[in-house]
């Protein structure tokens, strides 16, 4: 089989060389030309995927910038960004550019899939018109479906295999042509009765965690100002066997999903007269942490004497999570945004981020981090990072990610 895959990311990566392990030939397109000479020569960009596993799959890759070789795949998959405009809105622009290409080349027999996050009704309303104004009709000359990805960047212990697959087709048809196509590199694959219900099925996974980060986050807030350890609390609290599922305050919500996913559905509600206020809150909360949190450094160095104009600030960990080199909607940006607007001197430490090209940074190694810092933040905790050297060099500690609970120290203040 044939599978052609328009979007070389986080998403379309894996899935390329996923479907390539499993001995397709696969079409791999991106709009970028940087991204498709470094497919050409089996060099990976993308942390998950090692260059060595890419040269084991070049001769089952098709990297290119051009629409007119998806004309050959069985299937293809649509796998481009879906952001949000800066008034916080649905941005599908690339959707609609991938789109309106694909149905050019688009031939009969052919199965389209989306994978791209976006509101319920995308697939019907948005995808339907658009790849039919190449004459074919979806459900009968070619098969439409949508499965939304669950890629965790960095994640190793649910793979792309392992991880359930869901999906959602146009017609009964139409989703066993997806069920059989995920079958070959999925153990479990989840069929839906419309792509509507695969659609919010994803945003309700990445709503669910927003909503309950939001609580403990804001939680965390109002332990802050009671003078209650909330790690102690979030600990006490998950010993409970049953009704109870762990979930951890920090610095905010980065990545592509968590950020954006439920705004998704805020902006889709309105349409139905109904305002989702739960999730609009949870939004809100999570978005102002890092305000919060930087309120915590003031209070830290205001404690030891120091304004924050002029204090030399160390953060640890700029990506959005723990282990990857992502920056997406990281929180990290928005706290040294805001540090650096109050006058700090600030340097960062990140093994997997070499440069700040928008602040002008680029990471230091951790001694020369801290080397004169009057305060370190842990932003982002990577397991390379020392803690007991940071907790040993820094006179101020502060402490986002909770990591350095079971040492205490005088020096430490937590979230």
């Amino acid at each position: 089989m044939t599978v052609g895959i328009v979007g070389m990311g986080y998403v379309g990566l894996p899935l390329a060389v996923a479907f390539a392990n499993a001995g397709h030939r696969v079409i791999a397109m991106d709009s970028d030309p940087r991204k498709v000479a470094m497919l050409e020569a089996g060099e990976s960009y993308i942390e998950d995927i090692p260059t060595a596993e890419l040269q084991g799959i070049r001769d089952h890759l098709e990297p290119t910038t051009r629409v007119g070789p998806l004309a050959h795949a069985d299937a293809v998959l649509l796998c481009v960004p879906t952001p949000l405009t800066s008034n916080r809105e649905p941005d599908l622009g690339p959707l609609v550019d991938a789109t309106q290409a694909l149905a050019r080349v688009l031939r009969a027999g052919q199965l389209v899939v989306l994978e791209s996050t976006s509101y319920p009704g995308t697939t019907r309303e948005r995808l339907l018109p658009m790849l039919e104004e190449s004459g074919l009709a979806a459900g009968s000359d070619f098969s439409l479906a949508f499965s939304p990805e669950r890629v965790d960047p960095g994640r190793e212990d649910y793979t792309m295999r392992t991880t359930p697959k869901v999906v959602g087709g146009l017609t009964e048809v139409c989703t066993q042509r997806a069920v059989d196509l995920y079958e070959t590199i999925c153990d479990e694959v989840v069929p839906v009765a419309t792509p509507e219900a695969a659609e919010l099925t994803k945003l309700l996974e990445n709503i669910f965690r927003s909503v309950n980060i939001a609580l403990v986050n804001e939680l965390a807030i109002l332990a802050d100002r009671m003078n209650i350890d909330i790690w102690e609390v979030v600990d006490a609290a998950s010993t409970k066997p049953f009704g109870f599922m762990r979930f951890e305050p920090g610095p905010g919500m980065g990545g592509h999903c968590l950020p954006v996913d439920p705004f998704y559905l805020a902006w889709r509600a309105r349409e139905f007269d109904f305002p989702t206020e739960f999730i609009e809150l949870a939004g809100k909360i999570n978005m102002q942490m890092p305000y919060h949190c930087v309120e915590k450094i003031e209070r830290a160095l205001n404690d030891v004497g120091k304004a924050v104009k002029g204090s030399r600030v160390a953060i640890l960990g700029v990506s959005y999570k723990a282990g990857i080199g992502d920056l997406r909607e990281s929180p990290a940006l928005k706290i040294i945004n805001l540090l650096t607007d109050r006058g700090a001197d600030l340097v960062y430490h990140d093994p997997h981020v070499p440069e700040l090209g928008q602040h002008g940074l680029t990471s230091q190694p951790l001694e020369d981090a801290l080397d004169g810092a009057d305060l370190a933040v842990i932003v982002t905790a990577h397991p390379e990072i020392d803690l007991a050297a940071v907790i040993r060099s820094a006179p101020r500690v502060v402490d986002l990610r909770g990591v350095t609970r079971r040492t205490p120290a005088p020096s430490v203040v937590r979230l």
